[in-house]
């Protein structure tokens, strides 16, 4: 950007200020949340990211400075080529859950099974107590209570795509994932232990000690001190 283009001091500031509200509006959003996939979190997730994005130019722009924020780029994103106004929109959710505590689960089914009274014996597999789990409750539900069931939450995924028509009934019951365009995602969210782990990392380069050469130099010294006899 030239000089005469060049952003301002006070239109940083501006930014930062803008930042500021963004947090304040993203954590109070988190506080209300009426579930995992509340929408006012998530737009307010996108406009904590546009702000921050927005910050983050101006003041490379004005002091030549970067911000610790991680704003994904175009070339990091599928571009949207969908209907500008969507007439329908189709959510895919996936969630991976491990079995921990296969005990867990099985005395839930147990006492669902018992509570229908239906004579079935499938609570004595874990397929079918998982089956007779998901049966009873909605998956939100099972999200909120997954350690309580013996589950243990792996990666999970949110996507909002766009379709010109609404499909027919039934139409994609046999393959309801097979047919998703990319490039029709207006959003996504992902959860994943990785990125954790990529903080932790990240964290323990940051605590990692640095010796200089002195301290070297001093703990060599005191390797060869030999401990004073208590007789002496």
């Amino acid at each position: 950007m030239s000089d005469a283009a060049q952003s301002t001091a006070a239109e940083v500031r501006a930014a930062a200020e803008a930042v500021k509200t963004a947090l304040d509006r993203h954590l109070a959003a988190v506080e209300r949340r009426s579930g995992e996939d509340d929408p006012a979190v998530y737009e307010a997730f996108n406009q904590l990211a546009a702000a921050a994005e927005t910050y983050d130019e101006l003041l490379y722009d004005r002091y030549d400075e970067v911000t610790p924020f991680e704003i994904p780029g175009a070339e990091d994103t599928v571009p949207y080529t969908g209907p500008e106004e969507p007439n329908t929109v189709s959510v895919l959710i996936r969630r991976d859950y491990a079995v921990a505590e296969p005990q867990r689960l099985l005395a839930h089914a147990q006492r669902i099974e018992a509570a229908d009274d239906e004579g079935s014996e499938s609570s004595g597999t874990v397929h079918g107590a998982l089956g007779l789990l998901f049966g009873e409750f909605e998956p939100d539900e099972i999200a909120s209570r997954h350690k309580e069931f013996g589950l243990e939450e792996g990666d999970s995924t949110l996507w909002v795509t766009a379709t010109d028509e609404a499909p027919e009934p039934g139409e994609w019951l046999d393959a309801p994932f097979e047919d998703v365009d990319p490039q029709h995602v207006i959003c996504r969210f992902d959860v994943s232990a990785v990125f954790d782990d990529d903080i932790d990392d990240d964290l323990e380069d940051d605590l990692v000690p640095t010796l200089d050469e002195d301290e070297d130099e001093d703990e060599d010294e005191d390797e060869d001190l030999e401990p004073l006899d208590a007789d002496r």
